[in-house]
């Protein structure tokens, strides 16, 4: 086996975005392409002569074909070991969980979470640093900095790894060590939750319906839920990793789970249905006849979470996103303790969670998380439910109902034009930046803040700016608007919409109904059908 330097030259737009470098298939498939972003990685980390690195991915299209190439590339770059999942298979979670118990000099994580994949789909890669967090700006602007400028990479000649059989090989000077993805991480599971209440649960008669939609945590639902837990086979339904996600989109929202939709809203439904998504990193819960949002799911687990044995000192603090609804900042004002608003990307919490001042996050996009791991985590999501269910013995309805009762309800909703030209949509947000409304009435509502989400990280200092548009009024409803950067085509528009209502006689309308007014007041602000062309939204959630 020999080490081959080969002569590249940059490719434009290697830049990764919050959640790593995601691109077609077809763009990644090119000579080069992926090995010139590889080794912008590993001359981006420092020394990794003599380190271990994680690598694994949610097994959509074209992941053997990629960590095949890491590896011999580790190899060459002079890692000690590398730890890849059986088949190629690691969540994201997971593989968190696996850098930080056997701290590793980070992991690179192959996704593009629940984006769809197949051969004319999505792909994505992105380095995760030793602590088990996505990469902070400063390693991932280097890491663009150098795919810009490279001239070279380096490759060992080697045949190819086997994936799938447990243990240890050699790749020239390098050990690769083939592990069980969800061993590590189902023994985390079962120190943070109360593992025996919820196996009774399920032996009194709880029915439960887990979609893993074909994607990564179909092994890892499986061996929990229907093994550890006891639930009754066929519990996980879609269980099975697909390349291409079973010609599914593996995005866990009222959507795109439309079949497990269907269960819990149609006859003999289950007690309560949740969904994950592509990499096992979001979530959908819900009960009977019933949809939990995002943002009401982290202000129900934090209000709750000291059922749970790995919660049971209580919460240092919550942390959401700025576009989440604050019905989490409601309980920690009740609690005591502090709400962090930062922008949108799982990287902004990560210095929270080290510095020790957050337990709990969340993000609206079906991201919740804790300081167990350093990235959001679904199926940890719905074990965290399953511990609060077992222990309230009472329906998801009814406990997220007197959640409201409490602390009254954050009426929520957010509106996805998805693919929309980018050149339209950039011309959308310079319009909406080029407003001054505050003091100005829109409808019934006075504006009392507009202005571009700036965040000042309260541990390190930085600064991150042009987060997001916000119109605030003086009852608190607000209206945010947000260019996602998860897509790999167009651009994606998001718009959420919220307001906050005391009154319990008035918790049981349906959000789109209750933010009517506001909902047509934020199309007119922003001029949507005139610039996009598009009358309705992609997806409601």
């Amino acid at each position: 086996m020999t080490i081959r330097t080969v002569a590249t030259t940059p490719f434009a737009g290697q830049k990764p975005g919050t959640s790593g470098l995601r691109k077609k298939v077809k763009v990644f498939a090119q000579p080069h392409y992926l090995e010139n972003f590889v080794q912008a990685i590993f001359d981006s980390i420092g020394a990794v002569a003599g380190k271990t690195l994680v690598v694994g991915g949610d097994g959509r299209y074209y992941n053997r074909t990629a960590i095949q190439t890491i590896l011999k590339m580790a190899a060459a770059s002079g890692f000690a070991a590398v730890m890849v999942g059986q088949g190629g298979i690691l969540s994201t979670p997971a593989a968190s969980c696996v850098i930080r118990k056997y701290r590793t000099f980070g992991g690179i994580i192959l996704s593009a979470s629940h984006n769809p994949g197949g051969p004319d789909e999505d792909f994505g890669i992105k380095y995760n640093i030793p602590a088990g967090g996505p990469a902070p700006e400063a390693i991932t602007e280097a890491i663009f900095a150098r795919s810009q400028e490279i001239g070279e990479y380096r490759i060992l000649d080697a045949a190819d790894v086997d994936l799938d059989t447990l243990g240890t090989q050699r790749l020239g000077a390098m050990t690769v060590e083939v592990f069980d993805p969800v061993a590590d991480y189902a023994a985390l599971m079962e120190s943070l939750f109360d593992f025996a209440a919820i196996r009774a649960l399920f032996a009194g008669g709880f029915r439960m319906t887990f979609d893993a939609m074909h994607a990564v945590t179909g092994p890892y639902a499986a061996a929990i839920l229907e093994g550890r837990l006891g639930a009754p086979r066929g519990t996980v339904m879609n269980g099975v990793p697909r390349e291409d996600f079973g010609a599914g989109h593996p995005d866990p929202n009222l959507v795109h789970a439309a079949e497990l939709v269907a269960i819990m809203f149609g006859a003999d439904a289950p007690d309560f249905g949740a969904a994950s998504d592509g990499d096992g990193d979001r979530n959908m819960i819900l009960g009977r006849n019933f949809y939990v949002t995002p943002s009401d799911s982290l202000a129900v687990l934090a209000a709750n979470a000291t059922v749970c044995p790995g919660y049971k000192a209580g919460l240092k603090g919550i942390a959401r996103s700025m576009p989440t609804s604050a019905a989490a900042d409601r309980v920690a004002a009740a609690l005591g303790i502090e709400a962090y608003e930062t922008p949108t990307g799982w990287k902004f919490f990560g210095t929270l969670l080290d510095a020790g001042l957050a337990t709990l996050c969340g993000e609206e996009s079906f991201g919740t998380g804790s300081d167990h791991v350093r990235e959001k985590d679904g199926l940890w999501a719905v074990l965290m439910w399953l511990n609060v269910l077992a222990a309230r013995r009472d329906s998801v309805a009814a406990i997220v109902t007197a959640h409201w009762r409490k602390f009254g309800r954050n009426v929520y909703s957010r509106h996805d034009y998805e693919g929309v030209d980018s050149e339209a949509a950039n011309g959308l947000m310079a319009h909406l930046r080029g407003l001054s409304l505050t003091g100005r009435r829109l409808g019934a509502y006075e504006v009392v803040v507009n202005d571009d989400f700036a965040y000042t990280d309260p541990v390190d200092g930085s600064v991150s700016t042009r987060q997001g548009i916000r119109v605030v009024f003086g009852d608190g409803s607000r209206i945010v608007y947000r260019l996602s950067g998860t897509g790999t085509e167009g651009a994606t528009l998001r718009v959420y919409i919220e307001r906050y209502e005391p009154d319990a006689a008035k918790h049981h309308l349906d959000p789109q109904e209750a933010l009517a007014d506001l909902i047509a007041i934020a199309r007119d602000v922003a001029e949507i059908e005139r610039r996009t062309g598009r009358t309705e939204p992609t997806v409601i959630t």
